[in-house]
């Protein structure tokens, strides 16, 4: 199926964060398989679309977990840019009980009094796909799990270790952790959350993403909020 039917299909439009890894596997620096982050965007029964750091290839067989789904396997039958959809695979009990737990998850999308208290609250960005510009002038493609107003949590095909300076989008900031399907990035200069998802998800020219890295270099040093 298309990712076009399936937009005309009865689906739960709905953003769920999970991770998963690919029939075409890939391996880290140790040999160790990689999983990354993932999020649903329109989810039914039967298939889901997905936003990815890494586009798998139509047939390419897939496995994914979310927190409130469990362990979902399926096929990829079609992509798009950064994401695919996926037809999965369960038993007719196994589908009866997802269809259950999509039916609770968007009537609470829809309850307003569920508010996130943390001092730093993270959030789902519109646009899940950035940019991630190191040191040496390299662009990366990243996704973007999510952001506070301190840092953000990414997941990308390059793996930068604790302490590298980067910029996600125009978000300057220090790698300061490493977790299974990506790592933290906590910025150099707390961000308004009103101007956040703007600056992150800037897609730079190469001759910008040089003159930052540049600034990136500059700013080693620095310590971070």
């Amino acid at each position: 199926m298309s990712v076009e039917t399936f937009l005309r299909q009865r689906a739960v439009n709905i953003a769920v964060n999970g991770s998963y890894s690919l029939q075409r596997r890939w391996y880290d620096a140790e040999g160790k398989l990689r999983t990354f982050a993932c999020r649903t965007t329109r989810v039914s029964p039967f298939r889901m679309l997905v936003e990815v750091p890494i586009v798998g290839h139509v047939g390419e067989r897939m496995t994914s977990y979310f927190r409130e789904f469990g362990e979902l396997e399926g096929v990829i039958s079609d992509t798009r840019q950064g994401g695919f959809l996926v037809d999965m695979e369960m038993t007719a009990t196994r589908r009866a009980r997802l269809s259950e737990q999509l039916t609770w998850l968007e009537k609470k999308s829809r309850d307003a009094s569920i508010e996130d208290v943390r001092e730093d609250a993270r959030i789902i960005p519109p646009m899940s796909h950035s940019v991630l510009i190191l040191a040496d002038g390299s662009v990366h493609g990243c996704f973007i799990i999510d952001i506070s107003s301190s840092g953000a949590a990414i997941s990308a095909e390059v793996q930068p270790s604790i302490g590298t300076p980067l910029a996600v989008g125009a978000c300057v900031g220090r790698v300061i952790r490493v977790f299974e399907t990506g790592f933290a990035v906590r910025f150099v200069e707390r961000q308004s959350i009103d101007d956040l998802s703007r600056l992150i998800t800037v897609q730079p020219r190469q001759r910008s993403a040089q003159d930052r890295a540049g600034g990136i270099v500059g700013r080693q040093s620095a310590k971070c909020a």
